[in-house]
């Protein structure tokens, strides 16, 4: 399913990946969608998040707290909509957004959860290297908690 949003979240981005799954609950709103995908991950996520922490904090970059209040899963929430949701925040090896969205239909709706990179300095590109095998494993494994078959389409 083919969807392009009005406004680009991050003007830029030089990476980006998307991932889909099906939902029962088209009423869900993004955020909430968000919230259920990444304030309670899997250990092995949270181990990894943990020792991502630790790694980064040395590095003079921002440690991510996995917890929810105006945040989801530790990211800060940027926009907040029926539709959209936008998380994320910019450091000074890169941006980041995490963007949800949710395409409704009579027969259910989609979720879709896309990844947007605008790499700021070789800090930058050589930190996307090391995470992306992660992040390609993490991020289907969360939307399981609100959608059904996750999977890569960009």
């Amino acid at each position: 399913m083919e969807h392009r949003p009005e406004i680009d979240p991050l003007p830029g981005a030089d990476w980006r990946d998307r991932f889909e799954a099906a939902i029962p609950n088209a009423d869900i709103r993004p955020l909430e969608a968000a919230r259920q995908m990444l304030d309670h991950p899997p250990l092995w996520v949270s181990r990894l998040m943990v020792l991502r922490n630790q790694i980064v904090k040395r590095l003079g970059l921002r440690p991510v707290a996995m917890v929810a209040g105006a945040r989801a899963g530790g990211f800060p929430v940027i926009e907040d909509g029926p539709n959209r949701a936008v998380l994320g925040f910019d450091d000074r090896h890169l941006d980041f957004r995490i963007v949800v969205d949710i395409v409704r239909s009579n027969h259910g709706g989609v979720l879709c959860v896309t990844t947007l990179v605008k790499r700021n300095n070789l800090l930058g590109y050589i930190y996307l290297a090391a995470v992306s095998p992660f992040h390609r494993r993490i991020v289907p494994v969360t939307m399981a908690a609100v959608g059904r078959d996750p999977h890569r389409v960009l």
